[in-house]
């Protein structure tokens, strides 16, 4: 038998008040998380630039790379930076490659992201860039 429309629940207001409370809570939350979150490190300022090289690598099959590096500093180093450690990643990274891995762009960019990432982890927050400032194949 059916339900005369005077006997089913009303269920609208009660389901209007959960929807609104549900909505009520999640921009309180929302709100909460933008003013109380962490704020971000502020970038760090450029400082003095570390020229390091030229030196020459040697690569596969009797081919050589002149290369040369310009380490950005931050303004928060105190003390002369090293550049050995850059020379070093360097040569280890370079020392070895086909002359077609340094001279073609896209292995040359992604040799540079690689050749960086390695020399920031070295210097640990002295240092906020790496440019090849002489790149010479032959």
């Amino acid at each position: 038998m059916r339900e005369t429309e005077q006997e089913r629940p009303t269920k609208g207001p009660k389901k209007r008040a959960l929807m609104l409370l549900l909505v009520a809570a999640i921009a309180v939350a929302a709100s909460c998380w933008l003013i109380l979150r962490p704020s971000q490190d502020p970038s760090p300022e450029p400082g003095e630039v570390l020229i390091v090289g030229p030196l020459q690598v040697n690569l596969a099959e009797g081919h050589y790379l002149r290369i040369a590096l310009a380490l950005q500093m931050t303004t928060e180093v105190v003390d002369e930076v090293d550049g050995s450690k850059a020379l070093d990643a360097t040569i280890s990274l370079y020392s070895g490659k086909p002359l077609s891995a340094v001279s073609q762009p896209k292995q040359r960019a992604e040799l540079k992201n690689e050749l960086t990432t390695a020399i920031l982890e070295l210097y640990a927050g002295e240092l906020m860039d790496v440019y090849f400032t002489e790149f010479v194949t032959q």
